[in-house]
């Protein structure tokens, strides 16, 4: 049996400069087919644009509030909204408010690097 605590999670940052605490995936406990991870962006802060060749994502806000762009249309995300992300979809999240926003991402397939293209 695999469980990870929160408590226990060593921060990383991924390549569109977001903190990630990564409860399941190809950091932590392997899963072959998704991934569960928590990112924090503080006040003011960005990720870069990207783009995932293969992955869909799904975007979960857990604290804060920000401004999400997903292939050019804009939408302002609060506590409790989740956003989907297509494979292939360009998207960019901006902390608006004034305390750490933080996204719970789930990944299938798992997050990868190497599936992730900046594009800014």
């Amino acid at each position: 049996m695999d469980v990870t605590s929160y408590a226990r999670i060593e921060p990383f940052v991924t390549l569109d400069g977001s903190e990630i605490r990564e409860w399941i995936g190809s950091v932590s406990i392997p899963a072959r087919n998704q991934s569960l991870a928590e990112a924090t962006i503080p006040p003011g802060g960005a990720t870069t644009a990207h783009y995932h060749r293969l992955t869909e994502e799904l975007y979960l806000v857990a604290a804060g509030e920000g401004r999400l762009v997903i292939d050019g249309e804009e939408r302002l995300i609060v506590e409790g909204d989740c956003a989907l992300i297509p494979p292939g979809a360009t998207h960019k999240l901006f902390n608006t408010g004034a305390g750490p926003l933080r996204i719970v991402c789930a990944c299938a397939p798992a997050y990868s690097d190497a599936d992730t293209v900046l594009v800014e």
